[in-house]
């Protein structure tokens, strides 16, 4: 990345604007996924005695869904805090990745510009602003506007369910007994129905499941998170050599 000026400084505010207000819309359809899988996170923290407070505190300072259920499956009383803080980092591994992938289409940009944006960066909001920036078919198509205006939307929307799921988990009891849980898996897959390229181009999708799947099975943890991704990147760039 460098410091040089940004093209997209010299449009107009309007542009700017509208470019929010898409990526707002843009974050309606994922909504629908967040709200229930939400309140399951918010509901699973009241359980281990964590106020409504809390629960927003941790999902908005750590804006990741799958590190957050891992830290809640491991929270005891008192909270071995190393154990959640490494485990915290192994899944959100993921993130390393994420943004080498969209490099490319954020050099152009100033850093103290995209460093906040990427703090509200998630699976989600990843992969709908990558869609975007191809669709434009160039990697000065990327729309930082875009993608801050779908990331926004898609963090309060975490941070303010999850701390509603506290509040009343305990009036809910086990709410992933509705079937709520399976909410954010259809979003991702959808997500992933958007990115098809076809099978060659999805195959290390296909080596970091099985590798995932296998660690899942024999290691405890979230190991198989760290394993998955390693695993894929190994065979892109094998195949890419």
């Amino acid at each position: 990345m460098t410091h040089s000026h940004s093209p997209t400084a010299d449009r107009p505010l309007t542009a700017t604007a509208q470019d929010l207000r898409r990526g707002a819309r843009a974050a309606v359809p994922v909504l629908l996924g967040f709200v229930p899988f939400a309140l399951v996170l918010g509901a699973q923290a009241s359980q281990k005695g964590l106020s409504a407070i809390a629960v927003a505190l941790m999902t908005g300072l750590n804006f990741g869904g799958g590190s957050e259920f891992a830290a809640i499956e491991l929270w005891t009383s008192p909270p071995q805090v190393w154990l959640v803080v490494a485990m915290t980092l192994l899944v959100n591994s993921r993130h390393l990745l994420m943004g080498a992938t969209l490099a490319p289409y954020l050099a152009h940009l100033p850093l103290k510009r995209v460093l906040p944006s990427l703090f509200f960066m998630c699976d989600e909001s990843w992969a709908m602003g990558l869609s975007d920036a191809r669709q434009r078919h160039a990697c000065g198509g990327f729309s930082l506007a875009y993608f801050v205006g779908l990331s926004l939307c898609l963090w309060l929307t975490w941070v303010v369910f999850t701390a509603l799921g506290s509040a009343i988990g305990p009036q809910l009891g086990d709410i992933r007994a509705y079937g709520f849980d399976m909410a954010f898996a259809a979003v991702f897959l959808v997500l992933l129905r958007g990115m098809w390229k076809g099978f060659r181009a999805a195959q290390p999708w296909l080596v970091s499941l099985v590798c995932a799947a296998l660690v899942h099975l024999i290691a405890p943890g979230g190991w198989y998170v760290l394993a998955g991704s390693l695993a894929g990147l190994a065979w892109a760039y094998l195949r890419a050599r």
